[in-house]
């Protein structure tokens, strides 16, 4: 069984700030709500092995907040250049690929590639992953080389806004 976790990266700074995209950090609004989104996952008890990561500073950044609620370390995060304005064919790519000791596997990135390949897994539609959401999936599938091809069942969606 292998669990895939999307995690859209945080708020960030504005587009027209100072740090060029690749650059932006994470806004105040940005830390509270990572905070809070890894918080309802550590305290449903869902166990996360693997955190890759677009090494995007906005998106390392979420991962590392992330991997904190977890008690784990910054140097556990893997980042994988691809995720970075990756499109759908890129995540399947990227997916495949997973290290197959690992079954519960966090992707942080970026839209639009994210909202399109949460929403390529399922027939739950996925209109727009705000920052901050989660969409998982799993799949009964032995090798992450089956996953992409493999029946998905949709486990959830949350997002900041889901408890306002």
């Amino acid at each position: 069984m292998k669990t895939l976790f999307l995690v859209r990266h945080a708020k960030s700074e504005p587009h027209f700030s100072a740090a060029s995209d690749f650059n932006r950090r994470l806004n105040a609004k940005g830390i509270k709500d990572a905070a809070e989104m890894a918080k309802r996952l550590v305290n449903q008890n869902i166990l996360i092995d693997q955190f890759a990561s677009s090494p995007a500073l906005r998106t390392k950044e979420t991962a590392e907040i992330f991997i904190s609620k977890y008690n784990r370390k910054s140097d556990e995060i893997n980042l994988i250049p691809a995720l970075y304005q990756a499109l759908p064919e890129t995540f399947e790519e990227i997916v495949s690929g997973l290290d197959d000791q690992f079954n519960r596997v966090a992707i942080f990135a970026h839209n639009p590639g994210i909202t399109d390949y949460a929403s390529s897994l399922t027939k739950t539609p996925v209109p727009h992953m705000s920052t901050s959401s989660i969409f998982a999936v799993t799949s009964d599938v032995k090798s992450w080389q089956d996953f992409p091809i493999a029946e998905k069942t949709f486990l959830f969606f949350d997002s900041p806004r889901a408890a306002d």
